[in-house]
């Protein structure tokens, strides 16, 4: 080993979320000469080396921290540096830890890690557990060796993460890399074939299934002794550590948390290049707060009050209003905005952006239900204090870019939104009179939102017909109310809940155009007879497929729809101005 002539302004010592965080900070604030030496051959985040231009030096263990003069002395397994400053942002090795999460006895021990993931990760289904930077990292080590991932991340939120440790997050659902269960830890992992099995007890997500599961540390705080930090160094208080609490006998060393550790060291070190503020979670993705919050004063009326993700892509939020009602019938509609200067989840520009950056952008969506309390007893939402909203992000196309929902992505409880001021819409279930006809909502996807108002109404009314429900999806995930309507099914003779997921292996793939086909929906509603049924469409257009009047004839879709099965069978379309039994919302 030899002394090196150079002097660092600062040497970070872990390639962690926080000390990329940290490094790339110091450079942004202007520190000429910032180094990071990790023990591995790789820091957390590669992609964020590669972009930033960060300087590592890679497989370099620290073996200790001295001073002389003026200087750090910080000694690795292959040099010394010479520092004005040096931040730790290891973790002690090993971490000892119990999983959060139980395990049952005979769940497959090479497949539960703890602080660790699978040697071979390639096309395994990894779930992820765990709300700190150290679980974001393993998610994008994971994704990045070609494993798909599923983060149960309850709890987790900006102020638990590192700046570097937050972009990447947002990263990882942008670039749709892995699934983000925001709200959702599994109760249990047990054992089924040989496999891991996660047992969710909650309605947004489904008991699955990985090859593996991974428990992620909370927080840890690496001490003097586990990097040979001297007491003489430690009293120049220019060394200082990432976590909660570090200790060289009983003086405390200076720490801060991921997401304010920079700040802190710039203040006490480097204060010509200290930021003004800390960085909270809006002025970190944000900006420009002062204007920002100018723009939701002017513009915002209402308030996100719960916002559960399925997963990335898929959530229930509910709104309520500063003043007015929110009084309604099940199946209406109204409308949520927010503003063009909110940032996206994903990298695509809005058109003309620069004109209406100062607009709003909208959009109407079917008012859904919370279906039951958490007693268990239906709901009536209609007059309650809140909106219920039933929303998937749709994601940009060549010919499309969406606005509303990459925005509404980023939004969490408490935050402020646009509501529209009357609630509106006529399919509703107005034309059922008779409580023994039967009832049959169909959808694809969100489109199921009204329907769940729909079918509290009437079992609530006591319709004791027969109330079908049949909803497609891609897979078991992006069904966020199964649960609710299983609960439905078990208390009420009457109601029937048909999910169809048409990417699921195990599954058969069908639609509802197959379930109407094969008698599956007329032996669940007691036959689909014309005269005395109603069904209800919502969703994709080419599922319900309204055929076109041209010249005075009737032209179908190309593609068979649920409409032209039912007309054929003898239903009528409900239009305005010819009262029938095939009702219709398409809901793009």
């Amino acid at each position: 080993m030899s002394d090196s002539v150079t002097v660092y302004d600062l040497v970070v010592i872990g390639g962690t979320a926080a000390g990329l965080s940290v490094a790339i900070q110091a450079q942004s604030a202007g520190l000429g000469l910032v180094r990071i030496v990790v023990d591995e051959t790789e820091a957390a985040f590669p992609e964020l080396v590669a972009e930033r231009s960060l300087d590592v030096g890679y497989g370099e263990p620290v073996r200790s921290i001295d001073h002389v003069g003026d200087h750090l002395l910080i000694t690795t397994a292959k040099q010394t540096y010479r520092a004005r400053a040096g931040v730790v942002a290891t973790r002690p090795a090993p971490i000892t830890m119990e999983p959060n999460v139980p395990v049952a006895a005979d769940a497959p021990s090479d497949r539960v890690h703890v602080n660790a993931v699978p040697a071979q990760a390639a096309g395994q289904d990894v779930l992820v557990v765990g709300y700190t930077d150290h679980a974001v990292e393993f998610t994008a080590a994971l994704t990045h060796d070609g494993a798909q991932v599923v983060l149960a991340a309850g709890g987790m939120n900006a102020e638990r993460l590192s700046p570097a440790g937050d972009g990447m997050l947002r990263r990882l659902e942008r670039e749709r890399r892995a699934t983000i269960l925001y709200r959702s830890v599994p109760d249990q992992i047990g054992s089924v074939d040989g496999y891991p099995m996660a047992f969710f007890d909650d309605r947004r997500t489904p008991d699955l299934q990985f090859d593996h599961v991974v428990f992620a540390a909370g927080r840890t705080t690496a001490t003097a002794a586990d990097v040979g930090l001297t007491d003489a160094a430690a009293a120049t208080g220019k060394v200082w550590f990432f976590g909660e609490s570090a200790e060289v006998d009983t003086a405390a060393l200076p720490t801060a948390p991921g997401w304010d550790l920079w700040r802190q060291v710039a203040m006490a070190l480097f204060p010509d290049r200290a930021p003004a503020e800390p960085p909270s979670t809006g002025a970190r993705r944000r900006g420009h707060e002062t204007a920002l919050e100018e723009l939701r004063a002017e513009h915002y009326n209402a308030t996100i009050t719960a916002f559960e993700p399925s997963h990335s892509d898929l959530w229930v939020l509910r709104v309520q209003p500063d003043s007015g009602t929110v009084s309604h019938k099940p199946g209406q509609y109204a409308s949520l905005g927010l503003g063009y200067w909110e940032d996206r989840i994903d990298d695509a520009e809005d058109p003309d952006l620069a004109n209406k950056w100062e607009k709003l952008v909208r959009r109407s969506y079917s008012i859904s239900s919370r279906m039951t309390d958490e007693h268990g007893y239906l709901t009536d939402d209609t007059s309650g204090p809140d909106l219920e909203f039933y929303i998937v992000l749709v994601p940009p196309t060549p010919d499309n870019v969406p606005g509303l929902t990459p925005r509404l992505a980023l939004k969490r409880p408490g935050d402020r939104i646009y509501l529209g001021p009357k609630v509106a819409g006529r399919y509703t279930t107005a034309a059922v009179t008779d409580p023994a006809s039967t009832l049959v909502f169909l959808s694809t996807g969100t489109g199921e939102a009204p329907h769940n108002a729909m079918v509290v109404e009437m079992l609530s009314k006591g319709h004791h017909g027969p109330i079908v429900s049949a909803v497609t999806v891609r897979q078991w995930q992006d069904l966020g109310y199964l649960e609710k309507h299983r609960e439905l099914a078990s208390r009420y003779p009457n109601y029937h809940y048909l999910p169809l997921p048409t990417r699921e292996a195990d599954v058969p793939k069908r639609y509802i155009q197959d379930a109407l086909r094969d008698g599956t929906l007329d032996a669940m509603g007691d036959g689909l007879d014309p005269e005395r049924t109603h069904v209800f469409l919502c969703g994709n257009p080419a599922m319900i497929g309204i055929p076109e009047e041209v010249d005075g004839e009737t032209v179908w879709p190309e593609s068979t729809g649920v409409v032209q099965l039912l007309v054929e069978r003898g239903f009528t379309i409900d239009r305005r101005n010819q009262r029938g039994n095939i009702h219709f919302e398409e809901y793009w």
